[in-house]
């Protein structure tokens, strides 16, 4: 009796370590996802519907570090009760979300040269169309405002993007304050170009760093979770046939 029950004690061993191990992989995707759509995410909402994907999938991947973490401690009990429904059920719902971190890191390498291919000239297009200036109240000359004061940039493609602009014919100015290196200056008059007065440089290039850093982490990030939740998957069955 007692040879017949090692095997058994030390698949529960082996069980909930790597059990531990899926629960970390689950707090990382939690992590993983506010920081993409806290932090570099934010700046990106400029680029619109071209980098919609990265708050998708960062949303996505929140979901799934809960239901991770949720049924790390459901396995854990149903290990303890030597439940096999629930470790049954929480060896399927492991399983798609398995699928679905694999699909998203897919997803998010997929769409980052459509951003890179088709969001430079729609973004040109409609900063010269819709923005007003600085400290406009509406959301997008707000958003624009905020990332040539981050990252020290002006326009999309460079300072140029505001000459013949809807804001040049309404102000009179070829750029708004925010391109200023020292806003609150003379010399931020709106007609001085000068590289001592103003940043020239775009903020697209900036912006796609931005957006290829957060795609490599968001699908690194699900690829590695993922890899770390298979010897998980692969115990709780193992636990769940050993009980049968």
């Amino acid at each position: 009796m007692a040879e017949r029950h090692i095997p058994y004690y030390s698949l529960k061993k082996l069980f909930s370590f790597f059990n531990g191990v899926t629960v970390l992989s689950g707090m990382i995707l939690i992590g993983l996802s506010i920081y993409v759509n806290f932090r570099g995410a934010v700046l990106t909402k400029v680029l619109g519907r071209s980098s919609a994907y990265l708050f998708h999938v960062g949303y996505l991947c929140l979901v799934m570090g809960s239901v991770t973490v949720l049924l790390g401690f459901a396995r854990w009990h149903g290990a303890a009760k030597e439940s096999r429904g629930t470790l049954l059920f929480c060896f399927l719902v492991m399983v798609i979300i398995l699928i679905v971190q694999i699909t998203a890191a897919t997803v998010v390498l997929a769409f980052f040269p459509v951003v890179q291919e088709v969001a430079l000239e729609h973004n040109f297009m409609t900063l010269r169309k819709n923005y007003r200036g600085y400290k406009e109240p509406d959301d997008y000359s707000m958003q624009w405002n905020l990332v040539m004061e981050k990252l020290k940039c002006c326009g999309v493609k460079n300072y140029t993007d505001f000459s013949g602009s809807s804001f040049e014919r309404v102000t009179g100015h070829t750029y708004p304050r925010c391109c200023c290196k020292s806003p609150g200056t003379m010399d931020c008059d709106g007609h001085n170009v000068s590289a001592d007065v103003i940043h020239q440089e775009g903020c697209f290039p900036k912006l796609l760093k931005i957006t290829k850093t957060q795609s490599a982490n968001l699908s690194g990030g699900s690829l590695g979770t993922a890899v770390m939740q298979l010897p998980g998957i692969l115990a709780t069955l193992l636990l769940f046939i050993k009980l049968g």
